[in-house]
């Protein structure tokens, strides 16, 4: 964990009471990684607080939801060992792997493979060995960035990330990874109360590029659990559901008398963490995305997004979804509430 990911956890704690929680530790280590799957996706894009514009707070566990049982899976993480060379995802998504690399720990930070472009959807695997403290590979593809595609810090089992920066009509992609840092090391507390310099620890990578094939007709993603109806000092007062093939945007009127609203996200589907979602709040847009979670055993993923309001006045709360990469028969079940106080 890094200093600022501290701060924006504490942040969130500091008006909220601290009953016993056996889940805290896997609570904060969710929210880190969802605070950086969505630092990938906006790309940077700023929150200007004002009247009616969201302030983001801090994720919950989309990154790295729960962990099923099945041989594969396409975003969660499984216990099978290594990179395997083909495999069926939980939806009956057939993966074939086209190449596969390696970041040794104190070894080469960078690496590169190219891989033949089908036409078919093509996503990137890493698995790690070692601490959950080491940096994740950036990936590119022919020399430019593809934020989208980059992983959350070391975890075990397998996670896919998609390709979103293949161009159209390519026969051929060179894929790049690195664990290349950039910018101030940081300030690391030493005894003493001396502050030094922030290593980051080495893992070593396993990566490979897949290509898969979308299941022959759409694979109904099951029901979730509902959103809470009272959260963290919130009330639910409205929610909206859908699946993401058909239903890519909604609206709903509320009315909070303390002049503040907050929103959060639920998805189901083996691409439920590639699901995003921008909000239109009264006549203003927020400038950030937010990320969906998947909620089966333990406490509520909260991860909040709270706007400012006019205060007793209705509101009305417009927003749009999507899912990164190819989706192709691959739907998401959604739901989306509106809290209030």
């Amino acid at each position: 964990m890094t200093v600022q990911d501290l701060r924006d956890v504490l942040r969130e704690q500091a008006e909220t009471p601290s009953p016993a929680n056996p889940y805290r530790h896997e609570q904060v280590r969710s929210r880190i990684r969802r605070t950086r799957l969505r630092r990938r996706v906006t790309a940077g894009a700023a929150v200007v607080a004002a009247v009616a514009v969201g302030v983001y707070l801090i994720p919950g566990a989309v990154a790295a939801p729960e962990r099923g049982t099945t041989a594969a899976q396409t975003e969660h993480g499984t216990a099978a060992a290594g990179l395997p060379e083909s495999f069926t995802s939980r939806d009956g998504t057939r993966y074939r792997r086209l190449a596969t690399a390696t970041l040794k720990k104190n070894g080469e930070a960078k690496t590169s493979v190219k891989v033949p472009v089908s036409g078919k959807p093509l996503d990137v695997a890493a698995a790690c060995d070692g601490d959950g403290g080491s940096p994740a590979p950036n990936v590119s593809v022919n020399g430019r960035d593809d934020p989208k595609s980059s992983f959350a810090p070391c975890e075990k089992g397998m996670f896919l990330r998609p390709l979103t920066m293949i161009e159209p009509g390519a026969t051929e992609a060179t894929v790049t990874f690195d664990t290349i840092t950039y910018g101030s090391p940081g300030c690391g507390q030493e005894q003493g109360g001396t502050c030094g310099p922030v290593v980051p620890e080495q893992s070593t990578w396993r990566l490979a590029v897949y290509e898969w094939t979308p299941p022959a007709r759409p694979v109904q993603p099951e029901r979730g659990k509902a959103l809470p109806a009272r959260l963290a000092g919130w009330k639910l007062a409205r929610s909206a559901t859908g699946v993401s093939d058909r239903d890519r945007s909604f609206s709903l009127v509320v009315k909070s008398e303390s002049g503040k609203v907050a929103i959060d996200q639920l998805c189901t589907g083996d691409l439920a963490t590639r699901t995003w979602f921008t909000y239109q709040v009264g006549l203003e847009k927020s400038a950030a995305t937010a990320t969906c979670a998947v909620w089966k055993t333990g406490p509520f993923p909260m991860a909040m997004a709270e706007f400012r309001v006019p205060k007793g006045e209705r509101v009305t709360i417009t927003g749009r979804l999507g899912v990164l990469g190819e989706s192709t028969n691959r739907p998401v079940r959604w739901s989306a509430g509106v809290y209030v106080r």
